[in-house]
C-alpha cells in the first residue's frame, strides 16, 4: 500500500508542476479559431478577470492567428447576458468584426469547449488557441484534446488570480486533472457536477 501511495503522491505533484507550466507557456500560432473561456458577467460588462481574458483574445486578434473567435459560456439564473454574449460584445466595442465572433454556451468548461467544438466542426476546423487564466490552461487543453480538437493555449498575463489565490487553484487543478486524465474528462464532470 505504502508504494502505491508513493506513486500517487508523484504522480500528483508531477501533474501540479505541469499545471504550473502549462500555465506560463505561449503556445499561440495559426489555427482555425481563438476560443475565449467565459468568467464571470454583470448585467452585460465582463468580470475584470473575463476582460483580462477578453483583452488577450484582442492582442491575439491582432497577430492575424485566426479568422473566428468563439466566446464561451452561460448565464446564472436572472442574469439579462450570458458570458458568451457578453464576451461578444467586449470585443465588437474593442474593434473586432461581429461577423468572425461565434457565442456558444455552457454552464462548466466541458460543456462550452463541446459547444466550441461542434461550432468549429460545422465551419471544418479542428484547431484552437484556448484563452484563459494560467491555473486552467491545462484542463482545457486536456478537455479539448480529448473531445478531439487540436489545441493550444495562450493564457492571460493580466488576469485577477494570482499570488495565493492562484497558487490554491493550481492545487485544486491538479487534484482533478489527476483524476481526468485517468477516468477521462466527461466522466469526472458526471462525478463533480
Amino acid at each position: 500500500m505504502g508504494a502505491l501511495a508513493a506513486v500517487l503522491v508523484v504522480y500528483y505533484l508531477l501533474t501540479l508542476w505541469y499545471v504550473d507550466r502549462t500555465g506560463n507557456s505561449d503556445q499561440a500560432r495559426p489555427v482555425d479559431a481563438i476560443v475565449v473561456m467565459g468568467a464571470a458577467q454583470y448585467d452585460g460588462t465582463p468580470s475584470p478577470q473575463l476582460a483580462a481574458r477578453l483583452d488577450h483574445v484582442v492582442e491575439l486578434w491582432g497577430e492575424g492567428l485566426a479568422p473566428l473567435v468563439i466566446t464561451t459560456g452561460g448565464n446564472q439564473p436572472g442574469d439579462r447576458f450570458t458570458e458568451a454574449e457578453s464576451s461578444s460584445n467586449y470585443l465588437v466595442d474593442s474593434g473586432l468584426p461581429a461577423s468572425v465572433i461565434v457565442e456558444v454556451g455552457g454552464d462548466n468548461s466541458y460543456d462550452s469547449l463541446r459547444a466550441a467544438r461542434d461550432a468549429l466542426r460545422s465551419s471544418g476546423g479542428e484547431s484552437v488557441l484556448l484563452v484563459t487564466d494560467p491555473y486552467h490552461a491545462l484542463r482545457v487543453r486536456l478537455i479539448s484534446q480529448e473531445l478531439g480538437l487540436t489545441a493550444y493555449v495562450s493564457p492571460t498575463r493580466t488576469g485577477t488570480v494570482v499570488g495565493k489565490a492562484e497558487l490554491w487553484r493550481e492545487i485544486k487543478e491538479a487534484a482533478g486533472i489527476s483524476l481526468g486524465r485517468i477516468i477521462g474528462f466527461d466522466a469526472l464532470l458526471s462525478l463533480t457536477g
